[in-house]
């Protein structure tokens, strides 16, 4: 039986079919190559001295989607595919509806038509919109600042739903990924500008961009930066594989989790901490904030701690290194 991970050649997937693969488990791949490389497919075969079937293809083609549950034993799925900047949400609302929202229902419809019933589901701290407090806790109230964020809420809703006809669903409410594979052959490679944080100031310190922009310095924070919870990848990879393994003991139903580190930091904090680790000069200026954005947001990571057995290994040093390194020997991506 095999475990299928759309999106799988994206910055998580990748990661995360690394860690599947390193424990042994049989796993399906397909990709769009929307923003992602058929370099990272041939990395994590080369991290994990393994091969795997992987398929090319849109998840809205219920035709795709039907071709690659019929060639494979499939028993449960990872779905990480979906278009992710917030900002670009703002800019182009419908393409993200069309693609998240509809995208996920093909899915879920081939799944239903093929017996399998079991999925892990790629959420978002953006479910929370602009909590009213922090740590944030699973049972907060759920809203969405901007259309990318929506997106997620109502799939998330969705799958509420689906998990009543005998399902086995868990959401995983991502915080802010960053870092790398300690080999350093597989990253974040934004195609474009890149609409996340590290990877701007990684363009920044290769002198790609001038100065790093960052959006609002009037929040209600102590250096007036947005706070986030920053996690490594690999924590984030290794958090899919102990929740496959959860959903294998559960009975039916529905269960969300926090993926973060319960611990949080400005965004000038980060920048300062990037130039300590690398020894560089990141310059930089402050813009107006972006639609969407709010001031701080960080995890209370207890649930998936206890349930899941699964916590946080990687301080913010170690992310920034591990970032570092995989830009060092990849300064221009999988290029």
């Amino acid at each position: 039986m095999a475990i299928l991970i759309t999106g799988g050649a994206g910055y998580i997937g990748s990661h995360t079919c690394v860690e599947l693969l390193d424990s042994n488990e049989e796993i399906v791949v397909l990709d769009n190559f929307g923003n992602s490389s058929i370099q990272a497919i041939r990395r994590i075969e080369q991290i994990s001295g393994k091969t795997f079937p992987f398929y090319e293809g849109n998840i809205l083609s219920t035709d795709f989607l039907d071709k690659v549950f019929s060639e494979n034993n499939i028993d449960s799925v990872i779905h990480f595919a979906a278009l992710k900047a917030v900002g670009e949400s703002t800019e182009k609302p419908l393409e993200y509806y069309e693609n998240n929202i509809s995208g996920t229902l093909t899915l879920l419809k081939t799944m239903g038509n093929h017996g399998v019933k079991d999925l892990v589901f790629s959420s978002s701290a953006t479910v929370y919109g602009n909590p009213s407090s922090n740590p944030i806790t699973e049972d907060f109230p759920r809203s969405a600042n901007n259309p990318y964020g929506r997106t997620k809420l109502m799939i998330e809703e969705i799958l509420t739903d689906l998990s009543l006809s005998n399902w086995k669903i868990s959401l995983l409410r991502y915080f802010n990924p960053i870092g790398a594979h300690r080999s350093g052959l597989i990253g974040e490679d934004p195609k474009g500008i890149p609409n996340n944080l590290l990877p701007f100031v990684l363009k920044v310190a290769n002198k790609e961009i001038d100065k790093l922009r960052i959006f609002g310095n009037d929040y209600p924070t102590p250096d007036g930066t947005g706070i986030r919870d920053y996690i490594h990848v690999v924590d984030l990879a290794k958090a899919h594989l102990k929740t496959i393994l959860f959903l294998r003991k559960q009975g039916y139903g529905i269960t969300a989790f926090n993926l973060g580190t319960g611990r949080a930091h400005s965004v000038l904090e980060l920048v300062h901490k990037f130039e300590e680790v690398t020894k560089s000069v990141i310059p930089y200026v402050f813009a107006d904030r972006r639609n969407g954005d709010i001031s701080e947001c960080w995890a209370d990571p207890s649930k998936a701690n206890s349930q899941l057995e699964w916590r946080c290994e990687h301080t913010l040093e170690t992310m920034i290194r591990d970032s570092w390194k995989w830009n060092t020997l990849n300064p221009k991506g999988y290029k």
